[in-house]
């Protein structure tokens, strides 16, 4: 059985409103992460099915993971790096945990999208896998 991402074309494009990742990478990436938003909530969804879910938590759901395949595309160069850090004349850039962004489960994620995401109530680990 094949994976379904959360969000699909028509939400990203429609309910969403997004335009930035194209037409034929946007399947991928909402694949991609969804596979995030399943590490990030402990496989919860996964597990039991996004229908399952209360519509406030499908929705949450599926518009955090449009954020994050935004986030993901406009950044893959940086978050598929192996370094942590460089610098160059004097400049560096780092990429790890900061106000703003959210390192979890090895998922680097926008902290505000990663709150939205919080508040289906999935991502506490002290839940357990059900």
């Amino acid at each position: 059985m094949a994976y379904i991402p959360y969000a699909d074309a028509g939400y990203y494009s429609g309910e969403y409103e997004g335009s930035i990742i194209p037409s034929n990478e946007l399947n991928k990436a909402l694949k991609q992460a969804s596979r995030h938003i399943d590490a990030l909530t402990y496989n919860r969804i996964v597990g039991r099915g996004i229908s399952s879910l209360t519509p406030f938590q499908q929705d949450l759901v599926k518009e955090c993971s449009c954020e994050l395949a935004d986030f993901e595309y406009e950044n893959a160069d940086y978050i598929e790096s192996v370094l942590k850090q460089y610098g160059i004349n004097g400049v560096s850039m780092s990429f790890e945990a900061s106000w703003n962004l959210k390192i979890q489960s090895g998922v680097a994620i926008k902290g505000s999208t990663y709150q939205k995401l919080s508040q289906t109530g999935l991502c506490r680990p002290s839940l357990g896998v059900r």
